[in-house]
C-alpha cells in the first residue's frame, strides 16, 4: 500500500471506517458471548477469547489508524488472529451447537474487520483473498456446507473486493491530484518567471540586438548572438510543461526549446506523446546533434529539425547546410575515442531500440536521421 506519505494517507477515512466496525462487531461478539455463556461447554474459555478479542481490537485500532507501507504484513498477523479464535470455537462450543442446533461460532461477525483491513492495505484482490480464508475456516470449523455458510462465503468475498477497489481508486485519485497540484504550481511559478525574464532579460537582449547592429563590427557579432539567445528565451518562457499527469511527454514541445536563430525547428500541429524518459533521450541526442553543427560545420550554417510521427515510429530528422563530413571521419572519431556521436547520439537510440542514419559529403551538409519505435 502507499505509504504514510505527505499530505496523508487517502484511505485513512477507510481505516477509521474498518476500526469502527471492529468495535462495534466485538461489542456485538461480547453480547453473543454473554448470552450463551451458560450453555458452553468450556465457559471459561468463551471469556478467554472474549478477553482476546477485546485487546486484539485495541491493538488494532491503534496500528490500522497510522497506515505504513508494511500494514499489509501487520493485516496478515490479523487474519491469523481472527482464524485462531474462530478455531477456538471447536473447543467452546459442544458438537449439537456446532452441527445439530447452531450456534454462532464465538467472535461472530468480529471476524469481518479482517476483511475490510486487507483490502483497504492491498486492494480488491487481497480483498477477496482475505474473505475467502475468513470463509473457509468457517466451513472448516463448523465441518459442514450449507446455503448459510455459502452465503456468507459471497458476502466476505463480494465486500473485500468492493472495498478493495475504494480503496485503490482512493490512492490513484490522491496520486492524480497531487501531479495536478505539481503541475499547476509549476504552470504559475513559470507564468512569473516569465514576466519577470519579459520585463527584464529579454529587454536587454533586444536593446543589445539592435544597438549591435546600428554599431556595426564586432558589436555586430554579438548583436547576432543576442538575437539568437532572445529567440531561445522566448521559447523557453513562453512553452507549455511538456510532461502530462500519466507520466507521457510531448516531443514536439520539447524539441521547440531548441530554436534559435539558426536552428528552425518544424513539428506535427498535435501533440507527439512519448514516456518521458523517451522524450528526454531523443531530445538529448538531437540536442547533441545540433552541438556537432555548432562545432564543425561552420559559423554561418543553419540548422533544420523535422519530427514526424509515422504512427508505430518517430523519426527526428536534424539536418545543416555546413561543411559536411569527409568520408570515415565519423569511424576515425569513434577509434580516437570521441564519443560524442558513439555514445551521446548513437548509444542514446540504441538504447531506445531504435537506429540511427547518417548522410554527408564535403561540402553538402549534414542530415542525421534518428528512428525510434514507439512501443519496444
Amino acid at each position: 500500500m502507499s505509504g504514510g506519505q505527505q499530505g496523508g494517507d487517502p484511505t485513512l477515512p477507510l481505516w477509521r471506517a474498518a476500526v469502527l466496525l471492529r468495535v462495534l462487531t466485538l461489542l456485538f461478539a461480547l453480547g453473543i458471548i454473554a448470552r450463551h455463556l451458560a450453555e458452553y461447554r468450556r465457559p471459561w474459555l468463551a471469556l478467554v477469547m472474549a478477553g482476546v478479542m477485546t485487546v486484539w481490537t485495541v491493538a488494532v485500532a491503534v496500528r490500522y489508524l497510522k497506515p505504513t507501507e508494511k500494514l499489509l504484513a501487520f493485516a496478515v498477523v490479523d487474519l491469523a488472529v481472527c482464524c485462531a479464535v474462530m478455531t477456538s470455537s471447536r473447543l467452546v462450543l459442544t458438537p449439537l451447537q456446532l452441527h445439530g442446533e447452531p450456534v454462532p461460532l464465538v467472535p461472530t461477525v468480529w471476524v469481518t474487520g479482517v476483511v475490510a483491513a486487507g483490502a483497504v492495505a492491498a486492494g480488491p484482490v487481497a480483498g477477496g483473498v482475505f474473505g475467502g480464508v475468513v470463509a473457509a475456516f468457517n466451513f472448516g470449523v463448523r465441518g459442514y456446507v450449507d446455503t448459510d455458510l455459502t452465503r456468507d462465503l459471497m458476502l466476505l468475498v463480494g465486500v473485500g473486493f468492493v472495498l478493495g477497489l475504494a480503496a485503490s481508486s482512493s490512492r490513484r485519485s490522491a496520486a492524480r491530484l497531487a501531479t495536478a497540484l505539481r503541475t499547476e504550481a509549476a504552470t504559475a511559478e513559470r507564468e512569473r518567471l516569465a514576466r519577470s525574464i519579459h520585463d527584464s532579460v529579454l529587454q536587454v537582449l533586444a536593446h543589445v540586438r539592435r544597438r549591435g547592429a546600428e554599431l556595426g563590427g564586432e558589436a555586430a557579432a554579438l548583436a547576432t548572438l543576442a538575437g539568437e539567445q532572445e529567440v531561445a528565451l522566448r521559447a523557453l518562457v513562453s512553452s507549455a510543461p511538456t510532461t502530462s499527469e500519466s507520466g507521457q511527454a510531448d516531443l514536439g514541445a520539447r524539441l521547440k526549446l531548441l530554436e534559435t536563430g539558426r536552428v528552425s525547428v518544424s513539428v506535427p500541429a498535435t501533440a507527439v506523446p512519448l514516456p518521458a524518459a523517451t522524450a528526454g533521450e531523443l531530445t538529448s541526442a538531437v540536442r547533441e546533434a545540433l552541438a556537432n553543427v555548432d562545432r564543425h560545420a561552420g559559423a554561418a550554417a543553419k540548422a533544420w529539425v523535422l519530427l514526424e510521427d509515422l504512427g508505430s515510429d518517430i523519426v527526428v530528422s536534424v539536418r545543416d547546410d555546413g561543411v559536411g563530413i569527409e568520408p570515415g571521419r565519423v569511424a576515425e572519431a569513434e577509434r580516437e575515442g570521441r564519443m560524442g556521436i558513439a555514445g551521446s547520439l548513437r548509444g542514446r537510440i540504441a538504447d531506445l531500440g531504435g537506429s540511427v542514419t547518417l548522410e554527408t559529403a564535403p561540402g553538402e551538409g549534414v542530415e542525421w536521421e534518428l528512428r525510434v519505435p514507439r512501443s519496444r
